[in-house]
C-alpha cells in the first residue's frame, strides 16, 4: 500500500511516499481504507525530533492520528464490520491508503470525510479541558484561541453546557466566534483589559489553546491558579500550571460517540485546505506556519 513514511527527523523534506506491507488487525482491531487523513501540529513536531527525547524513529514511521474511511478487515472482538464507514484514531498512522485502529465510531451518513476526519484529536482535546476545568452552566469561560480547530469546538460544547464564553481571536476572526455563541475579543496588546471590558463578572475559568504567552495575564484575571489550564504553552511548567496533552488513554470509542452527538446539533467546523496524499509534506508546513483558517486535511482516496 501507498504511505507516507519518515526513517529520520528533520524537516518536511524527510517525508517519502512509500510502497509498505499491508498491516493485518489483530484482536479488538480494525483495517480501514483511509479516505481522509486529519494533519495536526501534533505530526509535524513528531517529524522533527521535537517529541523524540533523544531516539530514533521507528523505520518506516508512518504519521497522523486521524481518519476517516470505510472498514477493510476486521481482527477477533471488533465492534464495527467490514463496510462500515467509520473515524478515529489510527495506531498505525493514517498518512496511508489502510490504518490499523482500536477506537472508532461509525460515521453518520450526514457528516462528509473532512469532517468526520476533523473530529477525534479536536473534538477530545476539548471536552478534556472542559472536565479538566470543571465547566459547567453559569461559568464565565476565557478561551484563548477560540477561532482554531480545538478553539471552536471548545466554545460551541461550552456554550452547549451553559457557559457564557469569551473568545479570543485575531481581526478576521472576530465575526466567526461570535456565530459560535461566545463574545469575540481581540487578542494582541492590551487583551486582557479587553476583555475585562467584555466581562460583567471575574472571569471562572481559563482554557488557553493559543500558546500565545497569554498565561499570566490570564491568572491574574482569573484571580488565582485553579481552573486554569494550555494545551500550547510549555510556560505551564514553570508557573505551577496544567499542561494537557492527552495520549492513548483518552482515545476511547466513547468519546468518539459524545463527539457524533455535537455532531448531530449543528457542531460548525472551520475546514482548510485538503492536500493529496502525495503532498502530504507542503500540508504538514501549512500547518506549522500557523493560522491556516481551519482544519488541513489529506485526500487519500
Amino acid at each position: 500500500m501507498r504511505a507516507i513514511t519518515f526513517a529520520a527527523y528533520g524537516g518536511p523534506d524527510v517525508l517519502q511516499l512509500s510502497d509498505v506491507p499491508l498491516p493485518e488487525p489483530g484482536p479488538g482491531q480494525v483495517r480501514v481504507a483511509v479516505r481522509r487523513a486529519g494533519v495536526n501540529p501534533i505530526d509535524w513536531k513528531v517529524r522533527s525530533g521535537a517529541m523524540a527525547k533523544g531516539s530514533a524513529p521507528k523505520s518506516p514511521q508512518i504519521p497522523g492520528a486521524e481518519f476517516s474511511g470505510v472498514v477493510d478487515a476486521v481482527g477477533d472482538g471488533a465492534t464495527v464490520a467490514v463496510g462500515d464507514e467509520v473515524f478515529g484514531w489510527s495506531t498505525t498512522g493514517s498518512y496511508a491508503e489502510y490504518a490499523l485502529a482500536k477506537a472508532v465510531a461509525r460515521k453518520p451518513a450526514s457528516l462528509s470525510w473532512e469532517d468526520a476526519a476533523a473530529l477525534p484529536v479536536a473534538g477530545e482535546t476539548a471536552l478534556r479541558v472542559l472536565r479538566l476545568l470543571d465547566v459547567k452552566a453559569g461559568d464565565l469561560l476565557l478561551i484563548h484561541g477560540a477561532s482554531g480547530t480545538v478553539g471552536r469546538f471548545a466554545t460551541q460544547a461550552a456554550v452547549a453546557l451553559g457557559a457564557t464564553v469569551i473568545g479570543t481571536a485575531g481581526q478576521r476572526s472576530l465575526d466567526d466566534v461570535k456565530s459560535l455563541g461566545a463574545i469575540p475579543v481581540l487578542y494582541g496588546d492590551g487583551w486582557p483589559e479587553r476583555v475585562r471590558e467584555a466581562a460583567d463578572r471575574p472571569v471562572d475559568a481559563v482554557f488557553d489553546a493559543s500558546g500565545h504567552g497569554v498565561l499570566p495575564d490570564s491568572v491574574e484575571l482569573r484571580g488565582s491558579k485553579e481552573r486554569v489550564v494550555t494545551i500550547a504553552d510549555g510556560a505551564a511548567f514553570e508557573l505551577g500550571l496544567p499542561f494537557s496533552a492527552g495520549g492513548a488513554d483518552d482515545q476511547k470509542p466513547e468519546v468518539l460517540g459524545e463527539l457524533v452527538e455535537y455532531a448531530g446539533r449543528g457542531l460548525q467546523i472551520a475546514q482548510g485546505k485538503s492536500y493529496p496524499l502525495e503532498e502530504a509534506a507542503a500540508a504538514q508546513e501549512e500547518s506549522q506556519a500557523g493560522h491556516p483558517g481551519g482544519k488541513i486535511t489529506i485526500v487519500v482516496s
